[in-house]
């Protein structure tokens, strides 16, 4: 079993930047992938940016140009920096950890609000 905590979320005025973090109580491994999706109120939970084994990194359109997703293995933990931020990004941010063989971890999420 592993815990994902996340944390860095709060209130933001639209143009200003948050760097969430997502701590791992167990090693991140290599071939791991991690990653942020967020959620929303009515919406579907939807991905915002993962990071694999190698440094392959995918956004999703909405946030490309505007996020950068990074992990510090030695610490186990995945940041998450968001530049020029929208009333639209506006969402519960959840960091999920997919093991290599399978099992797959989400955190708690912390909270984004974007005021316009």
């Amino acid at each position: 079993q592993v815990q994902l905590v996340e944390s860095g979320g709060g209130l933001v005025q639209a143009g200003g930047s948050l760097r969430l973090s997502c701590a791992a109580s167990r090693t991140i491994l290599n071939n791991d992938v991690t990653g942020w999706y967020r959620q929303a109120p009515g919406k579907q939970r939807e991905l915002v940016a993962t990071i694999s084994s190698g440094g392959r990194i995918n956004y999703a359109d909405f946030v490309e140009g505007r996020a950068m997703i990074s992990r510090d293995i030695a610490k186990n933990t995945v940041f998450l920096q968001m530049n020029s931020l929208k009333p639209e990004d506006t969402a519960v941010y959840y960091c999920k950890l997919r093991r290599a063989y399978g099992a797959e971890y989400w955190g708690q999420g912390t909270q984004v609000t974007v005021s316009s």
